[in-house]
């Protein structure tokens, strides 16, 4: 989970934190109400909250993500953490749905490690744009992939 919550904070970031010290509600790059680290809100009028009750939420919403992917590729529950905690960041970032419909799930149920991080940097775009920061992020998830299995 520790390798999980790196990825989120590293890549979510904590927006919209003002002199106030509050956490106020923005729009993601692909036009959602989000606040804290990346947590969709149902809308903009999301009272702020503080610094500590976004790390809750955030902690707090992680084992979904997991239970999530788990179901979608439950072998990964006997793979490397670090491969666990890759993909579950990928669920959060873009959701099961797209996680389902994918051949990074058909590469991750195969255990087909080179051809999942193939896959996911595929994952780059937002908004119909390709955005530097998905980039980075499937990057990295790759290469905790890499550093997991060994590859």
């Amino acid at each position: 989970m520790k390798a999980l919550v790196g990825l989120v904070k590293t890549f979510e970031g904590l927006h919209t934190l003002r002199r106030d010290g509050l956490v106020y509600p923005y729009l993601c790059p692909a036009g959602h109400p989000t606040q804290g680290w990346g947590l969709l809100v149902p809308d903009m009028k999301a009272p702020p909250i503080t610094r500590e009750e976004a790390d809750r939420r955030m902690e707090a919403a992680l084992p979904a993500y997991v239970a999530q992917t788990l179901k979608l590729v439950p072998n990964l529950r006997h793979a490397p953490p670090d491969v666990l905690a890759a993909v579950s960041d990928f669920t959060f970032n873009l959701g099961a749905g797209k996680l389902r419909a994918s051949t990074l799930r058909r590469r991750l149920l195969a255990e087909d490690w080179e051809g999942a991080r193939h896959e996911l940097r595929k994952w780059v775009f937002g908004g119909g744009k390709k955005l530097p920061g998905l980039v980075r992020r499937r990057a990295a998830e790759a290469a905790l992939i890499a550093l997991a299995t060994g590859q």
